[in-house]
């Protein structure tokens, strides 16, 4: 550790000392109780709005009966357990998700403006799971979307960074570039798969895909974008030390024994995993990777052991509330999750632009 604090630049001896106002273990808790509050009011939010503290009785009376006394309707039970509470946690499984791959992205590219929908990932797992709804393709039976999505991702991002890197080296303007030149492309093959299919009823299912939304949740449509959130989470808090070092760049981390390449190739892997199965159940939702990293940075610092936690938990929180704002801003009709992270997350995109030119 003493040659990396010798010869790494100061990013990455920033990254050993985290910036931050209130001592880590307090960020974490309060990222915490955060997320469990905005989870309590999306939960009791709703057409039938439910106390808090009914949400929590119904919760612990069914992990043991004798918790708590019911009080409550049956019909507020279902609500709750089969109705709100597998939407919000989709919704935190997805937003920590999207959180986590867009800081790994940006540590593997070295860049602070990638984002899954900016490389374009988000739209190459698009162009897999509407294709499997369109042409009903069913090669691996029930895994056949997320399947589909994944490939479409690694190979959305494989082909991006290989357009912006040129003569080994890749700038941001080119990454940007290839990015969005790629996503444009891959949207409008999505597009073309829809307005062509004479199927209504695929073309609407496709349609939410291409929106980004979590309407229709049940149980079964949560156990494999959590388990490959989890998944994905853990190895990249196991190669942390590695992400930092791709901090102080590609000829300083391979001086201090990381074969770049063949790390970054298993890691585009394991994103690729985490990008296409949530796009595979929420479609594309933009920005989340872009905003929560730099503001999770300014909380605990760059070091990656502090900062995928972090943003893991603040993820989750942030879109949870945006997806409780969607369906209830305009109730009852419901705004695609996806439309709101936009409008949040192209002026921030803006903002970035324009203080890295400065």
């Amino acid at each position: 550790m003493t040659a990396v604090h010798e010869k790494a630049p100061a990013a990455v001896r920033e990254a050993g000392r985290p910036r931050r106002r209130v001592p880590y273990p307090v960020v974490l808790v309060l990222l915490a109780a955060l997320l469990l509050a905005v989870a309590t009011a999306a939960v009791a939010a709703g057409s039938i709005r439910i106390p808090a503290d009914q949400v929590w009785g119904i919760l612990l009376h069914r992990i043991h009966p004798g918790l708590a006394d019911p009080t409550w309707t049956p019909v507020r039970e279902t609500v709750v357990v089969d109705v709100r509470l597998p939407r919000v946690l989709l919704a935190a499984v997805v937003g920590a998700g999207l959180a986590v791959a867009g800081m790994a992205l940006q540590a593997l590219v070295r860049n602070p403006l990638a984002d899954p929908m900016l490389l374009g990932v988000s739209s190459g797992a698009s162009v897999g799971a509407v294709l499997v709804l369109v042409l009903n393709v069913t090669f691996l039976g029930t895994l056949s979307l997320s399947g589909a999505a994944f490939c479409g991702a690694l190979a959305a991002l494989v082909a991006v960074y290989f357009l912006a890197r040129t003569g080994g080296r890749m700038t941001t303007v080119r990454l940007v570039l290839a990015g969005v030149a790629t996503a444009e492309v891959l949207s409008a093959v999505a597009s073309f798969l829809v307005v062509t299919s004479d199927d209504p009823h695929k073309t609407q299912s496709a349609m939410r895909w291409m929106l980004g939304g979590l309407a229709g949740t049940t149980w079964e449509t949560l156990w494999a974008p959590a388990g490959a959130v989890l998944l994905g989470t853990a190895v990249l808090l196991g190669v942390c030390r590695p992400l930092n070092l791709l901090l102080a760049g590609e000829e300083a981390a391979a001086s201090l024994g990381l074969d770049v390449h063949r790390f970054r190739g298993a890691l585009f892997v394991v994103v690729a995993l985490m990008i296409g199965t949530i796009v595979a159940v929420s479609g594309q939702i933009g920005f989340v990777g872009l905003i929560l990293p730099h503001v999770v940075r300014l909380l605990v610092g760059a070091d990656h052991r502090r900062a995928l936690p972090a943003a893991a938990l603040l993820g989750a929180s942030f879109l949870i509330a945006a997806d409780l704002a969607a369906r209830t801003f305009m109730s009852p009709e419901e705004i695609p999750v996806g439309i709101l992270t936009a409008l949040v997350g192209g002026p921030f995109f803006l903002w970035l632009m324009r203080r890295r030119a400065q």
